[in-house]
């Protein structure tokens, strides 16, 4: 037997999530990488889809930050950072940039929820620099499914 919330579940529209800056070199890759993995293990891959983006992106992800998210399991060698454009956004739900100049990101129709973690850029930083703003993104994404997700 199926119940109410069991049909509202299946037909919910999954929550859309961006991550977004400037390059999509860094933080953003980041903050993609551990809500992906957050997504997984908390097994609300069909409640919540994750995307990221840039408005000038980066030819490939910061050297730093491949290294230091080795350390936590994540290869980023292969990630192509990538565009978004205000079309994108418009089927978001959530935008959050982090802390860059992502100005003019979000149309003006535009009513989601935009968020700014004004995190300090890693590019060129030494790699304990780029170990705590990694840190630092990795309790916020874990916080934002804790408010989206729950304990499911």
């Amino acid at each position: 037997m199926t119940d109410a919330a069991d049909v509202d579940a299946a037909d919910a529209t999954p929550t859309r999530v961006a991550f977004v800056c400037v390059q999509n070199a860094g933080r953003s890759q980041m903050a993609t990488a551990f809500a992906r993995r957050e997504r997984d293990e908390r097994g609300v891959g069909d409640r919540i889809e994750v995307v990221t983006g840039g408005t000038d992106p980066a030819d490939r992800v910061h050297d730093e930050v491949v290294a230091v998210m080795g350390e936590q399991g994540f290869d980023l060698a292969d990630e192509t950072p990538r565009a978004i454009d205000q079309e994108e956004i418009l089927g978001v739900d959530i935008v959050v940039t982090m802390g860059c100049s992502a100005e003019g990101i979000c149309p003006m129709t535009w009513r989601g929820d935009a968020r700014d973690w004004n995190l300090d850029d890693p590019d060129g930083k030494d790699l304990d620099a780029v170990r705590a703003i990694r840190d630092d993104i990795e309790e916020r994404v874990s916080a934002l499914f804790d408010e989206l997700a729950g304990d499911d």
